[in-house]
């Protein structure tokens, strides 16, 4: 069983940055691979970037793609998402999640753990 936190999240005006964090409770954290996925109201929720165990192998939207950074501390059980260059649109819940595989964590589906969220507000 893993448990996972979020914090981090804000208001922040347009062109600002922001940096979540995913803390994780349970023995087999570094076991998972860990993304965030962010959900607008009215919309569906949506992958925004993945992290494998090791911390090598990493997966991004294209709507983030140089403007986010994931990365993860297996000694600290936790997950980083800082985001640069803040959008409106970017303006949304963010949630940790974890599943077995880099596979698993690209869409909803097969996700076995969720946090319970944060939310994020940008302003124009």
């Amino acid at each position: 069983q893993v448990q996972l936190v979020e914090s981090g999240g804000g208001l922040v005006q347009a062109g600002g940055s922001l940096r979540l964090s995913c803390a994780a409770s349970g023995r087999a954290f570094s076991g998972y691979v860990i993304s965030w996925f962010r959900q607008a109201p009215g919309k569906e929720r949506e992958f925004v970037a993945a992290i494998n165990w090791s911390g090598v192998r990493t997966a991004y939207a294209d709507s983030v793609k140089g403007r986010f950074a994931i990365s993860r501390d297996n000694a600290k059980n936790t997950v980083y998402l800082p985001m640069n260059t803040l959008k409106p649109e970017d303006t949304a819940v963010y949630y940790c999640a974890a599943g077995p595989t880099m596979a698993d964590v690209l869409t909803t589906s097969h996700i076995r753990f969720w946090g319970q969220g944060t939310q994020v507000t940008v302003s124009s």
